[in-house]
């Protein structure tokens, strides 16, 4: 029987998420039966690195999500003590995280992605990097924590500034109207669309976690060209990071002149949520693949290395 280790918490913004994922992981991982020993991850380094140690798992199921979770960091800690773990690698997990290195990457193959460029915070407060309207995200944060949509006639910049605590940068990218869509990938193989439809504007932290503030459309009620390009798109961007396991690739769909519309590849999530709400799973589900077998496929593929 294999031991798995389901690393879960953390200490990004998004722990109170990871609580949950890690917590619906490690009771479909004992349904599958696998032995589980849960490990919730905080600030002691030396902590973590004892548990894992006295544990000596067979895998650590990765169910950290944000900065140190996401970013390659857990992920080097992991291949230093030589124990395969799930999702993608150190390198494609970094990349995936670094807003403004994973457009380079989607870019270089060819893939669709929003003008867009890195501004400091002092470009905002002088006045707007890009025309109206426009998006502001911090450069490596997940869960869509502190974007912002910025609109014709917003005078917010200032505000903006002043409340900004991600960092010396943030990433602006054009609006693009539309359809919010995802897509889960599995290894090569694109699962489903997704359209998530919301009335927060767009697709925000509480829209994805609070049960009730979204509606998930899947398959996506979208022109059968559109939803096999998104396909595509998902895989081929998975591809272009390197990632392995699972990831699921977050798109725009501009239908307003029409079907079939342009999509507009957004980023890629190297650790999506494994929440009663989260979305991969249920792509899952739809293709035939139930939760457990689900996670228990996830612990099958863990490797170290790339």
């Amino acid at each position: 029987m294999k031991r798995v280790a389901v690393l879960y918490g953390g200490i990004s913004a998004e722990r109170e998420v990871s609580l949950v994922s890690g917590a619906k992981v490690a009771e479909a991982l004992k349904e599958a039966g696998y032995e589980v020993v849960a490990i919730e991850v905080g600030r002691d380094l030396g902590a973590l690195i004892a548990a894992l140690t006295a544990t000596r798992p067979d895998v650590a199921f990765n169910a950290l999500h944000g900065r140190y979770g996401e970013d390659g960091c857990i992920q080097g800690i992991l291949e230093w003590l030589g124990i395969p773990y799930t999702h993608s690698g150190v390198r494609a997990s970094a990349l995936a995280m670094d807003k403004a290195a994973a457009k380079a990457c989607f870019a270089a193959a060819g893939l669709p992605v929003a003008p867009h460029r890195l501004v400091t915070r002092e470009d905002v407060a002088r006045g707007h990097p890009m025309p109206t309207p426009y998006v502001l995200k911090p450069i490596a944060e997940g869960s869509s924590v502190g974007v912002v949509i910025v609109r014709e006639g917003d005078n917010r910049r200032e505000q903006i500034v002043r409340e900004w605590t991600y960092g010396p940068f943030a990433m602006a990218e054009a609006y693009v109207p539309g359809r919010e869509l995802t897509v889960g990938v599995l290894g090569d193989r694109p699962l489903a669309v997704t359209e998530i439809a919301t009335t927060h504007g767009f697709y925000d932290y509480e829209a994805k976690y609070r049960p009730g503030e979204s509606r998930h459309l899947l398959p996506a009620p979208i022109h059968p060209e559109a939803y096999d390009r998104a396909l595509g798109i998902a895989a081929a961007a998975h591809r272009a990071l390197g990632c392995r396991g699972a990831s699921r690739a977050d798109l725009r769909y501009d239908d307003s002149d029409g079907e079939p519309g342009r999509l507009v590849l957004l980023e890629v999530n190297t650790q999506p949520g494994m929440t009663p709400t989260s979305l991969l799973p249920e792509q899952a589900s739809h293709c035939g693949m139930p939760f457990a077998a689900l996670c228990a496929w996830m612990v099958e593929e863990a490797r170290c290395g790339a």
